[in-house]
């Protein structure tokens, strides 16, 4: 055996071995301790029973490299800070093919009946129910100053949005300072429109810079925006006055945030239901002239149907989602939620447009025509979700007897054969994304809702859908689209009652909904029917509805709120 040539020194052959071990052995090493151990095949072979899929053994070892280089990718990612602001570079298109724009644009025109005089009732404390036609009609004519008005809703909002835990930021100073601007400009002969000096709330999501915005969260409660939402805004500038920034369920899921459970006027012992929970609430019991909320799957419709009140879910596109907060990108949208369809056109009409930061909205006008000849208008049903509905089903059956008894002929329809369900984690995996960081950083402990039903364990399971699936998801619901294209052919809106898969189906095809109540239950709940529009065809679906509403007088009754004198602030609990 050779000695070293260098005896008594360090023998750099060796060296040279020993260093290409230990960077051999410190690859591995790295790779197995890069956040966490190297990726194996049994990994592999877990993942792919979660997703439903098989590959055979060597297929699996084929892919581990390339797995461990995505990880790596993925954790690179998280580096960058996204706010919720930021949206993804794919933007959705509830569009069929051939869709026809000219006709669109064609067709606009706004036209809302002229208001014959408006009296003012002997108990001024009424004035709190009054439709946003007559309220607009009386400070026009200077019978009322917003002042006066805006002084009433707040004292309401003071003495029963605690009670009913709808309200979460009164905006006291805001509305006052609003109210005297637009009494000082009708005095000087500036009339904004049918908006001004009407006080209204907004769904606390919209930003407004002076005031948080909670989204309903403990995470989130003292969350101060530097921005203001468009449609605050939009409102501004017609002339309206903020009274209250209105509860909503945590990050837009059910009636419970951080506050409690938003109680329905009509029933205290009951949840207001959906998201836009305080909206339709603080509506219904004449804490705000009108509302405006948002609507992902239900938002608006189901606290609507709750509450009793009137509430539009628009066509996807039609209104700026700046400054909003974002749950689902291709499911968000935004409406008024208020006690007639003649007032939701009126509101509606002001937030429609573009603005230049949200890229979904399309440049078409609102066409409304309140005597429009209702003949002219194409109506369908949907029988089976008429069928289905068991209780009550003799109330939605009276919808279509009122219609008929207009000279209408509704002609049946059917829903198209896809299941939506199957495709509903679309809204999951996008809200997962936009509240990422609460998931990786375990903030999602601290919300109020937890369970199997609620948006931490949510957030946690829809990780494991593969982007393949969400990709095919998306391609069905371009079936879907072009199916309700289809159907939607031959008719201009269709009747059904507000619950059933049509609520799911819609809302991921993007068609517009107008929500109104249609009687009561035997326990004395609000009922509601829905009439569905074409894209984009928003004032069809609202002239019937309105119809609909002078034929039956529904809209017109409002919740006794004696029993909620009674009560102590929060100390009944809701069931």
């Amino acid at each position: 055996m050779k000695k070293s040539l260098l005896p008594g020194k360090v023998n750099l052959a060796a060296i040279g071995i020993i260093c290409c071990l230990i960077l051999v052995l410190g690859g591995a090493f790295a790779l197995y301790h890069f956040k966490g151990r190297a990726i194996t095949v049994q990994d592999v072979s877990a993942a792919s029973k979660i997703s439903g899929l098989k590959f055979n053994q060597k297929e699996k070892k084929m892919m581990l490299e390339d797995l461990q280089t995505n990880l790596k990718s993925f954790q690179e990612m998280r580096e960058i800070s996204l706010e919720n602001s930021v949206a993804p570079a794919l933007v959705f298109n509830p569009l069929p093919s051939g869709f026809d724009f000219s006709r669109l644009r064609e067709e606009n025109e706004f036209l809302l009946d002229e208001r014959g005089e408006v009296s003012l009732p002997e108990n001024l404390e009424d004035l709190a129910f009054y439709p946003v036609t007559d309220l607009a009609w009386l400070i026009k004519h200077r019978r009322i100053g917003s002042e006066f008005l805006t002084r009433l809703y707040l004292q309401r909002l003071k003495k029963y949005g605690p009670k009913l835990r709808c309200l979460v930021t009164l905006t006291e100073e805001l509305a006052l300072e609003q109210a005297a601007r637009a009494d000082r400009e009708l005095a000087a002969g500036i009339y904004r429109g049918p908006l001004h000096g009407i006080p209204y709330g907004l769904k606390d999501l919209f930003a407004t810079r002076d005031y948080p915005t909670t989204w309903g969260s403990p995470i989130f409660k003292e969350q101060q925006l530097d921005v203001n939402s468009t449609v605050y805004e939009k409102l501004t500038e017609a002339g309206a006055v903020l009274v209250a920034k209105l509860s909503m369920g945590e990050l837009a899921w059910g009636d419970i945030w951080f506050g409690g459970q938003t109680r329905n006027p009509w029933d205290p012992e009951q949840g207001s239901s959906g998201s836009s929970a305080g909206s339709a609430s603080a509506t219904a019991a004449g804490l705000v002239a009108f509302a405006v909320g948002t609507e992902t799957w239900g938002s608006i419709v189901s606290p609507s149907t709750r509450c009793g009140t009137s509430g539009l879910r628009p066509t996807f596109g039609r209104v700026s989602r700046y400054g909003a907060m974002a749950l689902s990108w291709s499911m968000d949208k935004i409406g008024p939620i208020a006690r007639s369809a003649e007032d939701l056109a009126l509101i509606f009409k002001y937030l429609v447009g573009p603005d230049g930061k949200d890229r979904t909205v399309y440049d078409l006008p609102f066409s409304y025509n309140s005597r429009q000849e209702l003949k002219k208008i194409r109506i369908g049903y949907l029988k089976e979700a008429f069928d289905r509905a068991r209780n009550n089903r003799e109330k939605y059956l009276g919808v279509l007897d009122v219609l008929t008894s207009l000279g209408l002929e509704p002609v049946e329809i059917k829903l198209p054969s896809i299941d939506p369900n199957i495709i509903s984690f679309i809204l999951n995996a996008e809200a997962a994304a936009a509240f990422d960081e609460l998931t990786r950083t375990d903030q999602d402990d601290l919300m109020v809702r937890q369970g199997r039903n609620a948006w931490p364990n949510v957030f946690r399971q829809v990780r494991f859908i593969p982007a393949v699936e969400y990709i095919q998801a998306n391609r069905i619901r371009t079936l879907l689209i072009e199916d309700m294209a289809r159907i939607l052919k031959d008719i201009d809106v269709y009747v059904t009652p507000s619950a059933g898969p049509n609520l799911l189906l819609t809302n991921l095809t993007g068609h517009p909904a107008v929500v109104v109540p249609c009687g009561f239950d035997d326990s004395g709940h609000p009922l509601s029917i829905s009439f569905i529009g074409n894209l984009f065809e928003e004032g069809k679906a609202l002239r019937l509805a309105r119809a609909y509403q002078e034929a039956t007088g529904w809209h017109l009754k409002h919740p006794d709120l004696s029993r909620l004198d009674r009560m102590e602030d929060g100390s009944e609990a809701v069931k």
